[in-house]
This record gives C-alpha cells, sequence and structure tokens, in this order.
C-alpha cells in the first residue's frame, strides 16, 4: 500500500497534474491518501510526481495512523470499541491489513483523506525530489519516518481522545 502526501500547494500547477490530485483526493498540503500498488497508481503518481511524496507503508506506521490521525465518518477518532463492534478485529489487526492492502478504508467506514500536521523540523527543499536532497517524488520505506513525523503528539486514550 502508498502512503501519498501532498507537499506543494496550489500556485502554478499545470492542468494534468491538478486534475490527478483532484482524482487522488489531496487537495490540501499535508493531506495524505493510502493507494493499492497498482500499474495506475503507479502512473498517476508520475504525473503528479512535482506536487506529492510517495513510499510503501509499514505495518507499524500504519497502527500510529489507525490509532491517532484517521477518522471515522463524522470526525471520530477510531478507537479499539470501534473497529470490533464494526469490523470484528483489533485495530493492530486492521493496521496489519491496511499496510498489505488487504483491506481498504471504505470497507472499514474510515475517511479516505488523512490529514495531517507539517513535519517537524519541516520540509526539506519542497522544489527537489527526494533523491537529490528534497521531499518530492518516491521515497520507498522512507515515507514511514516523515509520516512519524506529522504524526501528532501524546498518546491515544480509549476514548479517542489524545493526551498532550
Amino acid at each position: 500500500m502508498y502512503a501519498v502526501i501532498r507537499v506543494r500547494g496550489h500556485g502554478k500547477i499545470k492542468r494534468k497534474a491538478l486534475t490527478t490530485l483532484s482524482q487522488l483526493h489531496l487537495n490540501r498540503v499535508n493531506h495524505m491518501v493510502l493507494l493499492p500498488e497498482t500499474e495506475t497508481s503507479r502512473r498517476m503518481l508520475q504525473v503528479v510526481k512535482d506536487y506529492v511524496t510517495w513510499g510503501e507503508l509499514s505495518d507499524d506506521t500504519a497502527g500510529r495512523l489507525v490509532q491517532s490521525a484517521m477518522l471515522l465518518s463524522g470526525d471520530r477518532r477510531i478507537s479499539d470499541a470501534d473497529m470490533l463492534k464494526v469490523t470484528g478485529r483489533d485495530v493492530t489487526s486492521i493496521a496489519k491489513e491496511l499496510a498489505e492492502g488487504r483491506v481498504s478504508l471504505k470497507e472499514l467506514h474510515i475517511k479516505g483523506v488523512i490529514r495531517l500536521h507539517p513535519p517537524r523540523h519541516g520540509w526539506e527543499a519542497v522544489k527537489k525530489d527526494y533523491a537529490t536532497g528534497g521531499s518530492l517524488g518516491y521515497r520507498g520505506k522512507e515515507i514511514n519516518p516523515l509520516i512519524e513525523r506529522m504524526l501528532p503528539f501524546g498518546e491515544v486514550k480509549a476514548d479517542g481522545k489524545q493526551n498532550e
């Protein structure tokens, strides 16, 4: 499963890239979506490579995302009780299946766009690709430390509220 994060804003975007970003539901900076690793996804990512960064999501990061950043419909945080009620499985097993691409966010009644904070210590150069020391383009497994830097501080309580 690819984690795709929008890095750059809305100024001077090519029309084809703007259309693709809209189709991916990446309308704002620091928003993230999860895409299956298919040829169609790879082609769409190639079109928007100058505006997003992406890589493979790990199980641990998927677990942290489910617990602290993903929202159910109605903008409610996800708790173990909610997941047990909806799917009959706990959050850790859901996170593992999500990272492997065996289950989709739609099946879990989770919003497709994940709103993240800007990364702590900032972005690298937002006009350069990752291979040359920037933030854009494919970064493989290195997307996971970036997502960790973008997650909110503190632990999430069982009721879905966050400790500070």
